[in-house]
């Protein structure tokens, strides 16, 4: 049960937004004075703030450093000695061209457990976020760049500045580079957030490295600098067996499911993204906030919901009680704590001034995260001032806490002008606390000072139970790169007690150059599955040429956990291609392809011999029965396509061939994959001719087709066994497949039997598709119509046919919307160009700002709900979802109910005014000339997803895309008011306001 020392201030606080809770009480309009809502909070002092605070029992909270020997913390980081380092980010949020942001070396003197000096070590940084330590000296991240900061004289203070590396994005003061970890790996690793970058070694022309969606780690040795999996927004932690998670805002725990080198090695494959949300109440989970809620906070959540101002409604109009600001995410892995504590979660919500706690346990391949707490936090303060933004893990084994200390946290984007002006978004830039949580019966230790250790001391300190001392251990080690330890060390990998000493052993042996064999070898027969994965982890730079080691790793593919299973599929794609390679993955599919992370482990050591492992398992009698056999012989197949190899073509085929007449469905399945990955492969590859020249691929297709011929039109059928068979023509003559298919368009057919139609219609090269597709024109719907327009775009003959049509008035201009207009007037081949030019000419600002003020007129018109529902279907609900109607490919237009007719007419008219960057459109081509456009849904390593109308997506491989590039506008079309009219403006504003009512 948590203390409840503070339930007096939570009564005493509670009426500080009574007034603000009383929402129909008042008048809402833009013109309206907020003041009188919005109270500023005045804050606590340092000593008084410990009276705030509600800690779980067993525990209690102290301040060990406050105003004025810190101000600002958002990273902090130990050194050997004991010293803390404090990234200060005084210019949150909008002051970074002041360059205010310091790094803080704060020290306790006296060893009681509170700092007692303070130095400023470096500063004229602007915006700093993230620290580490290293030989003597920090590495700090400031976006755009990396510096590295040492004091060479003991003064407290750096002399020493260098620029190691430049490129990570600024334009998101809350998506940031951040939290700097030493890694199992002797790397620094770091958070990228939501900014992105493409990084370059400082001073240097040097091809960049394209770091969006995903994270990063650096050797701080050689300055090796590599992109990683993740993706979080601010914090990244590992546990002690090396896994990683991240936090986003609303996304209060995550796990990276794979690492980026793995994905990358198989250009063929487009694996998902590689971060998973693990918690088992779901991504944005309630807290239990204590403190009142701030009155801007009610007072904007009520102004959206009615409508007078922009952004999303969460938690159905509520404005506290889920995480909205989840940060810092840390494992514990101290020893102060009772023993179950050691592998928690730590998780600040800065909204809601706490710190949440999670469980892991294992769910196969995952980890899942579920809520310790029931319906409480670890720690809660009623003090709205407390941001609790960043955690670490301390010398004495205690859980520190960077607290930001700020009256005001929020983007300040999101906050509307009529609030913002009466906040003082500085408000709190002199001020703030690190405090540490520590058990009530806690007596502080002595802290060592590592680095007057030998090395011989270092290596028995890898398997101490408290995680600064093993890391810190680990790290100097590294730095001194003395080979003499090799030998201790080597007898702590095999000896060490904790799993994680034998680990830190390993890596650090790897790190002096000293990893042998027989080390590694020992380590995948050890009795911890952990010591097994990164034994194969550590393997794979000895697996080139045959030897003992890569036969035990061979012979690991019934190894009694599935983790290891995992980590082995990976690890294999490090040997040669090999007949022994082969039956080391097929029997790893034989057991674990049920497991989709499984089966993509296996396929990204697959860029070659994929069809060597479909071959084996066609051969094995009991596979085709096992469960996820057929997704996993169709995903396989698809790659050995995609790979677009002849003579793996036809080993696949033989393989096909060698299956028994029982399985034929399996057969169907591989052959349908490898056609599916074919149409992926370049175009002048011998594996279409092969295909078309094996007979069992025609005998198997021959056969679908005619099933799909006889089928396809069968309104009896399950919906899904019909698309199944549509999709099933596109392999079929096109003469005999197109009566088929066009035959679907003129019949009340399911849309997706429809959609399925028009796609397979799309495969064929052949010059009847546009016309055909332009004379069902007035039969599709509008979600057919746009995917109509994606196909007459995707190759030349069809740009042309349909430019004709246009100019023959066949065909109205306006159903081709202003996005690709504009591609069109940039087409790399100048007659589509020259005539696109001619045709088609955006709206100026100022003929927008006519169009609008002609259907202000709308604004007084009576509007039709029922007739404003039917335009949002047939104009609107393509991209956006309201009221159980659309996609969710634009904006959610949930609270559009509430956010006014002026609002909603401006935005349908010039929906280019104010674009979320997050719902620009792209525009993608490939190297065989096809087009795609949509917004920019998820990005690999490999591939690039495209998501557009109707909720469709295409997921292209990075071989094959020629370009990639942004067309600065929105992925709603201008010109949308041509197709409504003044009335039809008024009906679909009406639509669109009747939530409200």
């Amino acid at each position: 049960m948590p203390n409840r020392c503070g339930s007096m201030l939570i009564a005493m606080t509670l009426p500080l937004a009574a007034v603000a809770f009383a929402q129909d009480a008042v008048e809402d309009s833009l013109d309206r004075d907020y003041s009188s809502e919005l109270p500023r909070i005045a804050p606590k002092e340092p000593l008084e703030a410990l009276d705030t605070f509600v800690v779980h029992d067993g525990f209690r909270i102290e301040q060990v450093a406050a105003e004025p020997l810190v101000q600002d913390p958002v990273a902090m980081a130990f050194d050997e000695r004991g010293r803390l380092f404090v990234v200060e980010m005084r210019g949150y949020s909008e002051r970074r061209d002041e360059r205010t942001g310091r790094i803080r070396l704060l020290e306790d003197t006296d060893g009681d457990g509170r700092f007692d000096t303070s130095s400023v070590y470096a500063g004229g940084l602007a915006w700093p976020t993230a620290v580490a330590c290293y030989d003597g000296g920090v590495f700090v991240g400031a976006a755009p760049d990396i510096f590295y900061y040492k004091d060479a004289d003991g003064d407290g203070k750096a002399e020493l500045k260098r620029h190691i590396y430049t490129g990570f994005g600024r334009d998101n003061v809350q998506g940031l580079l951040n939290t700097f970890k030493w890694g199992l790996d002797n790397r620094i690793h770091g958070a990228a957030s939501g900014s992105g970058g493409n990084i370059q070694p400082a001073g240097t022309v040097s091809r960049p490295i394209p770091i969006s969606g995903r994270d990063f780690s650096f050797d701080p040795r050689s300055l090796d600098f590599k992109a990683a999996s993740g993706g979080g927004q601010h914090g990244l932690t590992f546990d002690l067996a090396g896994r990683k998670f991240v936090c986003h805002n609303s996304d209060h725990i995550l796990m990276i499911m794979y690492e980026n080198s793995y994905a990358a090695r198989n250009p063929f494959l487009a694996p998902p993204r590689a971060r998973l949300s693990i918690a088992l109440e779901g991504p944005q989970a309630g807290v239990f906030r204590i403190s009142p809620v701030e009155p801007w906070r009610i007072v904007r959540t009520r102004l959206r919901v009615k409508g007078f101002v922009r952004g999303p409604i969460e938690g159905g109009g509520t404005a506290s009680g889920y995480f909205t600001s989840a940060t810092g995410i840390t494992v514990y892995k101290g020893d102060a704590y009772p023993p179950e504590y050691r592998g928690q979660v730590f998780i600040g919500d800065v909204g809601s001034n706490l710190i949440h706690r999670k469980r892991l346990f294992s769910d196969g391949i995952v980890r899942r995260a579920e809520r310790i707490d029931e319906g409480a936090e670890f720690v809660a303060s009623t003090d709205i001032w407390f941001r609790p933004v960043q955690f670490c893990n301390g010398p004495d084994g205690a859980l520190y806490v960077a607290d930001m200390y700020r009256e005001v946290i929020e983007h300040p984007n999101s906050l509307p002008p009529l609030i913002k002006k009466h906040l003082d978004l500085n408000s709190g830039f002199d001020r703030g606390r690190i405090y540490r949580i520590v058990p009530t019966d806690f007596v502080q230790p002595a802290v060592p000072g590592l680095g007057r250790e030998s090395t011989a001391a270092l290596a028995g300190l890898l398997g101490h139970p408290n995680a600064w001392h093993h890391e810190t251990a680990a790290r100097l080690l590294y730095e001194r790169q003395d080979a003499s330890s090799a030998a201790a060390l080597e007898r702590a990998a095999r000896e060490s007690k904790p799993v994680h000493g034998r680990l830190r052993a390993l890596y650090a042996l790897d790190g002096l150059g000293q990893l042998r064999e027989g080390s590694v070898l020992d380590a995948l027969g050890d009795g911890s599955p952990e010591l097994r994965i990164h034994g194969l982890r550590l393997s794979e730079r000895f697996l080139q040429h045959p030897g003992a080691l890569q036969e035990k790793v061979l012979s690991m593919t019934d190894d009694r956990e599935l983790v290891v299973r995992y980590q082995l599929a990976f690890t294999l794609g490090a040997i040669a291609r090999s007949e022994s390679r082969s039956a080391a993955l097929a029997r790893l599919a034989r057991n674990d392809a049920a497991d989709s992370w499984m089966r993509l482990a296996i396929q990204s050591s697959l860029a070659a011999g994929a069809a060597d492992v479909l071959s084996r398992l066609a051969g094995d009698s009991g596979f085709p029965g096992a469960p996820g056999a057929l997704e996993f012989i169709e995903e396989l197949a698809s790659l050995a396509g995609a790979a677009g190899q002849a003579g793996g073509i036809r080993l696949a085929l033989d393989a096909a061939e060698s299956i028994s007449g029982s399985e034929r469905t399996f057969a169907e399945t591989l052959v349908r994959g490898l056609l599916k990955g074919l149409r992926k492969a370049p175009r002048d590859s011998r594996a279409h001719v092969v295909v078309s020249e094996s007979p069992i691929a025609r005998g198997i297709v021959r056969g679908m087709v005619e099933k799909a011929l006889r089928g396809a039109a069968d309104a009896s059928l399950a919906q899904g066994r019909r698309v199944e068979l549509v999709q099933t023509l596109g392999l079929a003559p096109f003469d005999a497949a197109q009566p088929v298919l066009v035959a679907l368009f003129k019949q009340p057919h399911p849309r997706a039997v429809q959609l399925a139609a028009l796609r397979t219609l799309g495969l064929f090269d052949h010059a009847s598709v546009a016309p055909a597709i332009l004379n069902a024109w007035p039969n599709f719907t509008p979600g057919l119509r746009a995917e109509a327009i994606e196909i007459l775009f995707s190759n030349e003959n069809g740009l042309n046919t349909l430019l004709d049509a246009i100019e023959n008035v066949d065909f109205a201009k306006s159903n081709v919307d202003s996005i690709r207009g504009q591609y069109l007037q940039t087409h790399p081949l100048e007659p589509i160009r020259e005539r696109a030019q001619r045709l088609f000419k955006r709206r100026s600002p100022e003929n927008l700002e006519a169009v609008i003020a002609e259907y202000r007129t709308a604004l007084d018109a009576a509007g039709s709900p029922s007739a404003g529902r039917a335009l949002f279907e047939e104009h609107c609900a393509q991209c956006h979802r309201f009221q159980g109607l659309g996609y969710d490919v634009g904006p959610d237009l949930a609270s559009m109910a509430n956010r006014g007719a002026e609002t909603i007419l401006v935005n349908v008219i010039d929906p280019n005014r104010e674009i979320n960057p997050r719902y620009v459109n792209y525009v993608l081509s490939t190297r065989s000339g096809q087009v795609a456009t949509g917004i920019l849904d998820s990005e690999t390593v490999t591939s690039v997803t495209l998501r557009r109308a109707g909720g469709l997506e295409d997921t292209v491989l990075r071989v094959n895309i020629e370009e990639l590039r942004s067309s600065d506008l929105s992925i709603m079309p201008e010109g949308l008011q041509e197709g409504l009219g003044l009335q039809g403006m008024a009906d679909l504003i009406a639509f669109l306001l009747s939530e409200a009512e």
